[in-house]
């Protein structure tokens, strides 16, 4: 069966199930995942919560999260991709920029989406063919056409094994969006730089990575808004791809662009 809205109340539900245990805990255990790669006991707590109630209400669907891998039917076509906190480091430092992320996947692409950024108080969502709101206003990424006028965000620093060899390229691609674009923001949580690409606060984001969980909603955000996503070699963007890059219609040519030649100089 297609995946519909009427899954939609489920996954806002879930995600307010998040919301609540994010605003009125604070993180008191904090360890390493690996190196540099923090998790905290309140992530746990939401992922555990989350998945209670996901498994409960939409037991034929598998949940892929962040913390626990993926459980439930091996077999399902449809999947949840969970972040429990993206912009863990920010929330472990009391940085209110982090959010709950939570995709529905149906052919490696999200078909339906709620981000909630639960210290800002603004909540986005999406579905397959249906537009992308913040609350009950519709969003449209930016109509900047002009890389001197974007605003573009880029993702963490690559930690863990090969990390000197792949931060070469995010130097590369600093230095080279540093001298086009107005300005740089770097805001370590691609939840929001996706919600923010969808709502046109900012005109592009590029994550040179990609994490399901971390991915797949704000990417369906960005596509319902009327933005493009693609992976490195110019491909749509899906949840196979090695990279999350996010723009505005107009910007598309020069990004890539930029990316490409930021590649060349960083191998």
């Amino acid at each position: 069966m297609p995946p519909t809205a009427d899954l939609l109340p489920i996954a806002r539900e879930a995600v307010a199930i998040a919301h609540r245990i994010v605003q009125s805990r604070v993180p008191r255990l904090i360890t390493e995942k690996t190196a540099r790669d923090l998790v905290t006991d309140v992530d746990l707590a939401v992922e555990d919560a989350v998945r209670t109630f996901l498994a409960r209400e939409t037991p034929h669907i598998g949940i892929l999260g962040e913390e626990h891998g993926r459980t439930g039917p091996a077999d399902s076509e449809l999947w949840w991709a969970l972040d429990p906190v993206d912009g863990t480091t920010n929330f472990a430092r009391g940085i209110p920029l982090c959010a709950v992320s939570l995709g529905l996947v149906a052919d490696r692409r999200g078909v339906l989406a709620v981000i909630d950024l639960p210290f800002l108080g603004v909540d986005y969502a999406a579905v397959d063919g249906g537009g992308a709101f913040v609350g009950d206003q519709r969003i449209h990424t930016s109509t900047v056409d002009d890389i001197s006028q974007a605003v573009v965000s880029i993702g963490d620093f690559a930690v863990g094994e090969d990390a000197a060899a792949k931060n070469l390229v995010r130097i590369a691609l600093l230095s080279r969006l540093g001298a086009r674009a107005q300005r740089i923001r770097m805001i370590g949580t691609a939840a929001i730089d996706l919600a923010w690409v969808a709502q046109g606060k900012l005109d592009a984001t590029v994550i040179l990575a990609n994490m399901p969980w971390d991915t797949l909603a704000g990417v369906l955000l960005v596509r319902e808004a009327g933005g493009v996503v693609l992976d490195l070699d110019d491909t749509e963007h899906d949840a196979d791809s090695s990279a999350t890059i996010a723009v505005c219609a107009g910007l598309r040519d020069d990004v890539m662009t930029i990316l490409r030649e930021s590649v060349q100089n960083g191998q």
